[in-house]
């Protein structure tokens, strides 16, 4: 049987027999450790210095943040994060984990991971370090009335400004743990039907987002979002077991609205920082029409954006 290193596996002991569901069996502290190590520092290595409004300097080797730039802007001693990265066995507050996912703007599965490897409990467990500056949060306004979003490689939405929430459903009302694009294109009714192409869209998508998972396939909150729609979703089943890949480019997108219409948009995204971590996607009318369709969405009162 071919087995898809993109699906969670199940877990089997020396004797071949299915071990414990993830969560159950002990855990062995140092490879938490190791795990946690390697995880700060992949997250640490990912930001650059401009993302947090440090000045890159000259002679800067390290890929992303120092560690004591990380326990700076976390306001942690540096050998305390020191340690952490090097898999000592400290105890860690959930107050310094909390500076930590900060400092590393993690988003809310990060942050959530985080404090699973290191064995605490998340004292704000909605809290979202989504890495979306206030910079950037002013841009996605400054850009209405064209719809703008700030997502990850995974599809999480991060942040939006109002045209985009109001552009395939009224987003405001969406659980925060479904805004997700591939959950909402593959199982949100009022999502599914402004899509111009419905089928060639979540071809694309699962392309994509299989495409990125290649970077991420240890990571549990990717396994948890494909298993999640692999139950969810017969399409995803069908178009998942195909192993399509694809790269993501700049593409003209039809969308439905309900109310003003066909809009005809063009894709482009710019990363806010390295590639491919978090990035600002925003769309421009193709023609005068989509332009005043787009400047009447955004104008609408919000108890309209929600019919």
């Amino acid at each position: 049987m071919t087995v898809d290193p993109f699906l969670p596996q199940p877990a089997t002991g020396p004797d071949g027999a299915a071990a414990p569901p993830y969560g159950t069996a002990p855990r062995d502290d140092a490879a938490r450790r190791a795990e946690l190590a390697a995880f700060l520092r992949s997250r640490r290595e990912r930001i650059t210095p401009e993302q947090v409004g440090l000045p890159r300097g000259a002679r800067r080797r390290t890929p992303g943040l120092r560690r004591e730039e990380v326990a700076h802007l976390g306001a942690v001693g540096v050998t305390w994060y020191t340690w952490l990265e090097q898999a000592r066995d400290i105890h860690v507050s959930p107050q310094v984990l909390d500076a930590v996912a900060r400092a590393l703007l993690l988003d809310r599965a990060e942050r959530s991971h985080l404090f699973a490897l290191a064995g605490a409990v998340d004292p704000m467990p909605g809290r979202e370090c989504t890495g979306v500056t206030r910079e950037l949060w002013q841009l996605l306004h400054q850009l209405t009335p064209f719809p703008a979003v700030v997502q990850n490689s995974r599809f999480d939405i991060l942040a939006y400004n109002r045209t985009y929430g109001r552009l395939l459903c009224d987003l405001d009302a969406v659980p925060e743990e479904d805004r997700n694009c591939m959950w909402l294109a593959f199982t949100h009714p009022v999502w599914r039907a402004g899509l111009g192409d419905l089928e060639a869209t979540l071809r694309v998508m699962a392309a994509k987002f299989r495409a990125s998972m290649a970077e991420h396939l240890a990571e549990p909150a990717w396994k948890a979002l494909v298993a999640r729609l692999m139950e969810a979703s017969p399409e995803f089943r069908e178009i998942w077991a195909q192993h399509e890949v694809l790269r993501p480019v700049s593409a003209v997108k039809v969308f439905r609205h309900p109310r003003v219409g066909a809009l005809q948009l063009t894709a482009t995204s710019l990363w806010t920082g390295p590639n491919p971590g978090p990035k600002l996607l925003y769309y421009t009318p193709v023609d005068e029409m989509s332009r005043e369709r787009l400047e009447q969405l955004a104008a609408e009162p919000a108890a309209l954006a929600a019919v």
